[in-house]
């Protein structure tokens, strides 16, 4: 059996678009968005221990190992793996290269518990099929399970009602505009708009080719308001291509048809912001651990 698992990618996700369409009797928002899967993210290695101890090997600023979405995925999944075989499960040292932002609607997060879950999974022949992961993920975050389902969907619900989708190819060029929100705050915002009417998949694919042709992200327009660096970093990068803010921000984006039209954005960035190119995937490079 083999026991680490190294340079184990996290990927960030895009919202191309993000409507909430309704709110339910427990306050969870019901949406609709289509997610996009980029090959920029974080990276995790996974070794396994001799005792059943959860361990992160690795610091992460702001976050403690306690409530780390990493440390409850491994948790989460170690526990079902002992319901299961009816033995111990070792315990596993997990680093983590953190590269996406926190607060910045990359689901950076939910990825790297994706990733824990697939990776454990696999290191421990736990068995999980990945309607199992995506049960476990769920209880972790809304996003989870789209990271565990691993290719570009159309998603439903709170977000765990996915359809695999074709998304059209390009690069895409992201802005950190230096803050990070918590998704509360835009999620319990009296200015958020809680009625757009409902789409169909058919409608997105129809106009996916031009990513301003559809829709929009309603949380944008109370992100940019209590937070003005969002604002200011659409406004800037609207100059070259429709431009909008994925998940509840803070994180700005905008498509192109090829790299060295988005290098050439990049290079007109302002110094006060971070931005970084990346180019659209089709499938999670992780996916194949779920179809042995």
């Amino acid at each position: 059996m083999a026991n680490e698992l190294r340079n184990c990618p996290a990927p960030a996700k895009l919202n191309l678009f993000l409507h909430v369409i309704g709110r339910r009797e427990d306050g969870y928002h019901l949406l609709q968005t289509v997610f996009q899967l980029i090959d920029h993210g974080d990276l995790l290695h996974f070794s396994l221990r001799s005792d059943e101890v959860i361990c992160r090997t690795t610091p992460v600023d702001g976050v403690p190992e306690e409530s780390d979405l990493i440390i409850r995925a491994a948790r989460l999944l170690q526990s079902e793996a002992k319901k299961r075989t009816g033995s111990a499960v070792p315990g596993a040292d997990i680093a983590i290269e953190k590269n996406l932002p926190m607060g910045g609607g990359l689901g950076g997060g939910s990825s790297d518990a994706a990733t824990t879950l697939m990776a454990l999974n696999h290191l421990w022949r736990a068995g999980m099929t990945r309607a199992d992961l995506m049960e476990i993920g769920l209880q972790l975050g809304a996003d989870v399970p789209f990271f565990l389902f691993g290719q570009n969907a159309f998603a439903e619900g709170v977000g765990e009602i996915l359809t695999p989708i074709n998304t059209p190819d390009g690069w895409y060029v992201i802005i950190e505009p230096g803050v990070s929100i918590p998704t509360a705050s835009i999620f319990r915002s009296q200015e958020l708009t809680r009625n757009t009417e409902p789409v169909k998949m058919t409608d997105f694919s129809n106009s996916a080719i031009d990513l301003g042709a559809f829709g929009r992200n309603d949380l944008q327009v109370v992100a940019s308001r209590l937070f003005p660096p969002v604002a200011a970093a659409i406004k800037w990068l609207e100059q070259y291509a429709e431009a909008r803010m994925t998940g509840s921000g803070a994180c700005v984006f905008a498509r192109f048809t090829n790299e060295q039209a988005a290098d050439a954005v990049l290079e007109k960035l302002p110094c006060n912001w971070k931005g970084w190119k990346a180019q659209a995937m089709k499938m999670h490079p992780l996916k194949a651990l779920l179809e042995e």
